[in-house]
């Protein structure tokens, strides 16, 4: 009996599944590029409609009209979980009462007067499971 961890492997998942995955998970990361410099914040989303609508501490003027939000869940011990990329046109949400709702909804930080609700729509979503090769 060997006490060697099985190797670590990635299983790509279907579109769906990996939407699936976002649903289930409200935690993640809004990443795009500024002044040719990658940023990466932290986020709470909901998936609805198909959309995928991000809280978010940045400026609304900063809003990328393309965004990458990453989510995962990745257990350190056994190095195991999963983890998505959702990209899409993004736009701010300026409706007051939209924006309102989303706010009550989605517990999200500020960075000053910082706070922006905005909607990405999907176009290309990619997924792994993050597994353990079968010995």
């Amino acid at each position: 009996m060997s006490t060697t961890p099985a190797p670590l492997r990635m299983v790509e998942v279907s579109g769906a599944e990996a939407l699936w995955l976002v649903e289930s998970s409200s935690l993640g990361r809004l990443v795009f590029v500024q002044r040719e410099q990658p940023v990466v914040r932290p986020a709470r989303h909901i998936w609805e409609y198909g959309r995928l609508v991000v809280r978010t501490p940045m400026q609304a003027t900063a809003v990328p009209a393309t965004a990458t939000y990453h989510v995962d869940e990745i257990v350190a011990v056994t190095s195991t979980g999963w983890t998505v990329a959702v990209t899409g046109p993004a736009d701010v949400i300026a409706d007051r009462d939209e924006a309102a709702h989303y706010r009550r909804t989605l517990t999200g930080w500020t960075h000053g007067p910082h706070d922006t609700i905005l909607r990405i729509h999907p176009q290309t979503v990619t997924g792994f499971r993050l597994a353990r090769a079968e010995a």
